[in-house]
């Protein structure tokens, strides 16, 4: 009998420090929204959150830069709902990286297992990838205060 037990990797708890306006991000949080196990590496899960910071702050440059220039030294200063104690801009800021994280690590999956059932599962989370994208932009507009959807009669 072998003494050799594989795992994925270490899941301790870390935090993003983000940059300073936008609020940081908790791995350890992050993980348990989407239900990651530790068979997603904390070097995995942190490349892709970072990533997805970057993505989200850019894609908000402007509306920080505005809100800035009306006197907000950060996100949870903007005026806005609270829920469960705290902004609702947070939490929607909270969930678009969240779903641009999860829809790059579901993206990868076919990296972690080559297998027919690996190809298979990663195909299955196809949906899953663009529902990660679709719940990431909702979040995007909703913060901006933008309207989900745009219809144009061709």
């Amino acid at each position: 009998m072998s003494g050799f037990i594989a795992n994925g990797g270490s899941a301790e708890p870390f935090t993003l420090v983000n940059d300073g306006w936008f609020p940081d991000i908790d791995a350890d949080h992050l993980r348990a929204a989407l239900r990651l196990d530790s068979s997603i590496t904390n070097a995995r899960l942190e490349v892709a959150a970072v990533n997805a910071m970057i993505t989200v702050n850019r894609e908000l440059a402007q509306y920080k830069a505005r809100e800035q220039a009306n006197g907000y030294a950060a996100l949870v200063d903007v005026p806005a709902v609270s829920i469960k104690g705290e902004s609702e801009l947070v939490h929607l800021y909270r969930r678009a990286v969240y779903c641009s994280a999860g829809a790059e690590l579901a993206e990868r999956y076919r990296s972690y297992d080559s297998t027919a059932d690996g190809n298979q599962r990663a195909d299955d989370l196809t949906p899953s990838v663009d529902e990660y994208r679709r719940d990431a932009r909702w979040a995007i507009r909703d913060l901006l205060g933008a309207v989900r959807t745009t219809v144009e009669l061709i």
